[in-house]
């Protein structure tokens, strides 16, 4: 069999991290995925550093398995480039501020009358609606706007950004689960829909058990560092020559936690007998495991937690990450070279699929680098191309 996606088209019009990710992901999946551009200038992330051999890190992490066709969708030309490309498409996908597309004639209405089947995925900041619709989507804007950054960092300091782009990433996710489940729909019923996500819902939808525990109790979440309002001991405990993660979420890891570390003594502590206890206990807790656990180096501890089955890992650089075992198993580090950059490796798909499985096909295209072969699959004669771009209409 193929893969999953094969015979889908998607028209990729986002930039920056979270709809190039959704398209990313359809297409490592097995769809097509042609990268509509703006001439000259493309995706603003092509501009971010660091870069490999002149090409953007940041870009390249994003658009694999895409075809760059650059389109200047400010031109009425443009915008019938990109209806006929709707015309025989399946998906597609922006991120523009709400209103954008509905004044270049590309909005949901616009394309659904020229293709029935079409699903529209719209990826905004907080909605195409509502008293703050036109809020700019900036991941750092949306966590803190959204309550992530409130509960990240160490109590007492300054709050912090999620290393990663989290809250980007996951609106990318979340539209990619949004058109999947429209896809099924479609062949149920024969017709497509607007699907959307948000990077201010997907981020609420994360507060999960934050925002329970705020209506069950009305205590308002704080910073808590590395540790779990919910569970003890569970954070980053420093050691001999780093940290060491720690999850001791129930009382039965309690007991084998206990006897890794050679203090079988704390399980008559009345004080951290059940996990409530220990919650309730937190900083007396770490008050004793910090000095037992500064004795020994991070590997070691781990080794002894990994044979008594406690949840535990050194705090890994994103080199050891890379290069670990189980990542090279997985294929999670795949070879994607390209004539600019023979060594290029990615991220690769963590999605797995038995029968179907995903695959990196293209590594991620320079700007416009298929134009003249999208355009002429799409019925534009060469007379047509060379005007359009001497027009910079493409």
């Amino acid at each position: 069999m193929g893969s999953a996606l094969d015979g889908i088209r998607v028209i990729d019009l986002s930039r920056h991290l979270a709809g190039p990710f959704a398209a990313m992901t359809l297409g490592d999946l097995g769809a097509d995925v042609i990268k509509v551009e703006a001439p000259g200038r493309g995706d603003d992330t092509r501009g971010y550093p660091p870069f490999w051999n002149g090409i953007s890190c940041y870009y390249l992490s994003a658009n694999r398995n895409k075809r760059s066709v650059t389109v200047n969708l400010q031109t009425s030309e443009g915008q019938e480039i990109v209806r006929r490309l709707v015309r025989d498409s399946d998906i597609l996908i922006e991120n523009f501020r709400p209103g954008a597309t509905e004044r270049w004639g590309l909005g949901y209405d616009d394309l659904r009358v020229l293709n029935p089947r079409l699903i529209y995925c719209a990826i905004s900041a907080v909605g195409r609606d509502g008293p703050d619709r036109d809020r700019a989507g900036v991941d750092l804007l949306m966590q803190a706007y959204g309550g992530l950054m409130s509960i990240t960092g160490e109590a007492g300091r300054p709050p912090v950004r999620v290393g990663t782009s989290v809250v980007d990433l996951t609106a990318g996710a979340n539209a990619v689960q949004a058109i999947l489940a429209a896809l099924y729909v479609r062949e149920r019923t024969g017709r497509g829909q607007r699907v959307e996500s948000s990077l201010l819902e997907g981020q609420v939808s994360w507060l999960t058990y934050h925002a329970v525990s705020y209506f069950g109790t009305g205590q308002v979440p704080e910073r808590i560092g590395s540790a779990h309002a919910s569970v003890a001991p569970y954070g980053a405990y420093p050691t001999g020559d780093g940290f060491l993660v720690i999850a001791v979420a129930s009382d039965a890891l309690w007991r084998r936690f206990c006897q890794a570390i050679g203090h079988a003594e704390l399980l008559e502590d009345p004080r951290f007998a059940t996990n409530a206890d220990r919650c309730a206990n937190r900083d007396e807790l770490d008050g004793v495991l910090i000095p037992m656990l500064a004795e020994y180096d991070s590997r070691s501890w781990a080794e002894r937690m990994d044979a008594a089955g406690v949840p535990s890992s050194p705090v890994n650089t994103i080199d050891t990450v890379l290069s670990l075992p189980q990542i090279a198993h997985r294929e999670m580090v795949i070879e994607t070279p390209r004539d600019e950059i023979p060594d290029l490796r990615l991220p690769g798909i963590a999605i797995k699929l038995d029968e179907t499985p995903g695959s990196i096909r293209r590594p991620p295209p320079l700007l416009g680098e298929q134009t003249g072969e999208v355009l002429a699959q799409f019925g534009y004669t060469e007379e047509e191309i060379a005007r359009f771009r001497a027009a910079g209409i493409v």
